[in-house]
């Protein structure tokens, strides 16, 4: 397993909201990856290999006279996540239907029930673009489908996927960490069909599918669009997030490019979840 080492940040903020919200998307844009809201602010993450001592630069609401806001950080090792997210991590249950909860907490009432073992991997339905990506899969046919789930984090929405139906499944991740964890996941909620890789994009040769997932970074869905595409299977549908409702317009350019058309837009705290069709 990769050494990877994350740095986390206590923010303070007053007033909550939408202090809170302005922030975790600023500190989007600045790279940070993962967050959780507490009672008193929130708490972000940051790979340590992404950071550096000016990160905060362009977080323009810490300048703001608006809100109050002080912060701490330290380096959060591979050795003590657990504990980190067994101080900040409660079930999510989304749309009544779909809990997302961790091995400790109790089983909770839901159509869909999905263990998530808390490790630094992205995806636990906490932030807003799983959660909306978990909204998807739930409005929508995955019975007997092939499916895709680029940049996997938990494996969490392959693991909704096949709960729905779907049949087989390739979650990817680059990240050795998400890999691991996911497999993890996987072998949690006794799923049958999926298939955990580690890679990138370029695994996708000569593979095909029903429906893609991608929940990732702006800049990788844009340059990996066409390998998408050229991997969808003839009246597929597309799932895309991972970026603000002010990037759209160029997501919805280049899918148009590729002959995707978009037909559905889920909007969360000004992050988005798009679904497009060929």
């Amino acid at each position: 397993m990769s050494n990877t080492i994350y740095i986390g940040y206590y923010f303070k903020v007053n007033p909550l909201q939408p202090g809170v919200e302005i922030l975790i998307a600023e500190l989007g844009y600045a790279g940070f990856e993962s967050f959780v809201e507490t009672e008193t602010g929130v708490t972000a993450y940051i790979q340590k290999e992404d950071w550096n001592k000016d990160i905060l630069d362009s977080v323009q609401i810490l300048n703001s006279e608006e809100f109050d806001i002080s912060f701490t950080f330290e380096d959060i090792a591979q050795t003590n996540w657990n504990e980190e997210w067994e101080k900040n991590f409660n079930p999510i249950v989304v749309d009544k239907v779909c809990s997302v909860r961790a091995p400790f907490h109790e089983v909770l009432d839901t159509e869909y029930d999905i263990i998530i073992e808390p490790k630094m991997s992205f995806g636990t339905g906490h932030h807003e673009t799983t959660h909306m990506m978990i909204q998807h899969i739930l409005k929508n046919n995955f019975t007997n489908k092939s499916v895709l789930d680029m940049g996997c984090g938990t494996g969490v929405l392959a693991i909704l996927a096949e709960l729905k139906g779907a049949q087989p499944i390739d979650a990817i991740d680059y990240d050795n960490w998400c890999y691991v964890n996911s497999i993890e996941n996987v072998e949690h909620n006794q799923c049958k069909h999926i298939t955990v890789l580690e890679g990138d994009a370029s695994l996708l040769v000569n593979k095909h599918y029903d429906i893609i997932i991608a929940n990732i970074n702006r800049n990788i869905l844009l340059n990996d669009l066409k390998i998408y595409v050229s991997s969808l299977n003839k009246n597929g549908m597309v799932f895309l997030s991972g970026f603000y409702k002010d990037d759209i317009e160029i997501i919805e350019n280049v899918c148009n490019k590729f002959g995707l058309s978009h037909v559905e837009t889920l909007e969360k705290n000004h992050w988005v979840a798009l679904k497009f069709v060929n």
